[in-house]
């Protein structure tokens, strides 16, 4: 797609963006597409089917996006966030994944799941939004009148010197052939989508339910479409065909050679959000937060901020088609902390491994990024091992210390030997 402006592509961006997140939301409501809900499901009842619409979905997009990047159509080297970044952080994707997968847990989902509940009614999961939104904002922006973020005051001197220079790229097919990692790309992705399929579609009971294909096959392409989308904007300055994100870069050359056409336009844009990209959830909301904190100013819209728009209307217009729009409220002073405390950890968390359920899981993994995988396994671990320790707390109750349910939980997880089993198995 070639423009002749940067608004007319700048709009094509945005409300693409939104009519792909509106069918997002109407879908993911619908089905009960759920990735906590997933783990919860397997844990505790040992029913795989909404994991295996989770895998389903990453198939659909890994396979999409090997394809179309083979065929030029999706640049994920360029990607905003940068998924593929020689730099393997793989501590923060492991701790912040992890730390997601307990926030996530304690308020009853993901990013993703909290944009469907409030477009369902739930007044609970705008206070988690907010949380959310004002720590992920704080975690990449400075606060007022400082130069210091919660990242940098709380990580970064720590935890980024673990981080591991790969090379140029870290995915699996620039690592297994960085001369030639388009076709190793391929391969390896048309591996894995394969032994996932297989996977995915032994289970009789999987086949034929309707809700979960559905579920998986639509998220999925959404999450391909949105990486088509944001890497075949282009415009065309004098005869020239330039990527969107690379017209309106200060550090680009064509900053300088064509002033004319910048004009109106920042002295400084922040080019990044204009790159390749697809669905995340918790840095848009930060970017949210940060849009209605500056008064709607809507020349600070991104593709994160429409996302969420998008995926909430979208809710929403299937809770009023289908009937299901309840308002809820905090069932207990409990059900209040543990959301707020979740909130804080999903915050944290989520920029820390630089996605969530959603934008690592199946966004990131559609790249191949080590990274990402390493993030998908800490998350499912950290919402496993949460639910195993208040599955194990409800039942014995007081007779069950934190220690106690967690050491069981870990046995039960084969993590540690059964020796060490402090109660009983439920």
């Amino acid at each position: 797609m070639i423009f002749d402006s940067f608004a007319e592509a700048q709009s094509v961006l945005l409300w693409s963006t939104f009519a792909i997140a509106l069918v997002l939301g109407m879908v993911v409501n619908k089905t009960n597409f759920c990735t906590m809900g997933a783990v919860s499901d397997a844990v505790n009842m040992g029913d795989w089917s909404r994991m295996r619409a989770w895998l389903l979905a990453i198939v659909v997009a890994l396979l999409g996006v090997v394809v179309l990047e083979a065929a030029g159509l999706v640049a994920a080297n360029e990607a905003f966030p940068p998924y593929r970044m020689g730099q393997l952080v793989w501590a923060e994707n492991l701790l912040g994944g992890f730390i997601f997968g307990i926030g996530m847990t304690l308020a009853s989902g993901c990013g993703n799941k909290c944009l469907i509940r409030i477009g369902g009614g739930n007044i609970k999961s705008i206070m988690v939004l907010l949380i959310i939104g004002v720590i992920a904002y704080f975690m990449v922006n400075p606060f007022p009148g400082s130069d210091q973020t919660l990242m940098s005051v709380l990580f970064i001197d720590w935890i980024r010197p673990l981080a591991v220079n790969v090379g140029p790229y870290q995915d699996l097919g620039s690592l297994v052939s960085s001369d030639n990692a388009v076709m190793a790309r391929l391969v390896i992705g048309g591996f894995i989508a394969a032994f996932l399929l297989v996977v995915i579609l032994k289970s009789a009971e999987f086949r034929s339910s309707f809700d979960n294909i559905l579920g998986g096959v639509v998220v999925g392409l959404c999450v391909l479409g949105a990486w088509y989308v944001t890497s075949n904007l282009n415009l065309n300055i004098e005869d020239e065909v330039v990527a969107l994100r690379d017209a309106v870069n200060p550090t680009k050359e064509y900053w300088d050679m064509y002033p004319d056409f910048h004009e109106g336009i920042d002295d400084k844009p922040d080019s990044a959000p204009l790159s390749p990209q697809s669905f995340t959830f918790i840095n848009p909301m930060g970017q949210t937060v940060g849009y209605i904190g500056k008064g709607f100013d809507s020349t600070l819209l991104t593709f994160g901020i429409m996302s969420v728009f998008g995926v909430v209307l979208g809710s929403l217009l299937w809770s009023l088609l289908s009937k299901g729009f309840r308002i809820e409220w905090f069932a207990s002073f409990r059900d209040f902390l543990n959301h707020f405390i979740g909130a804080v950890l999903m915050g944290f968390g989520g920029v820390l491994a630089m996605g969530c359920t959603v934008g690592q899981a199946i966004t990131g993994v559609s790249t191949l990024a080590v990274g990402s995988i390493i993030t998908f396994i800490a998350i499912v671990f950290g919402s496993a091992l949460t639910m195993k320790i208040q599955y194990y707390k409800m039942v014995y109750e007081d007779e069950a210390t934190f220690g106690k349910a967690l050491i069981t939980a870990l046995v039960d997880m084969r993590l540690l030997p059964s020796s060490l089993r402090k109660l009983e198995a439920v």
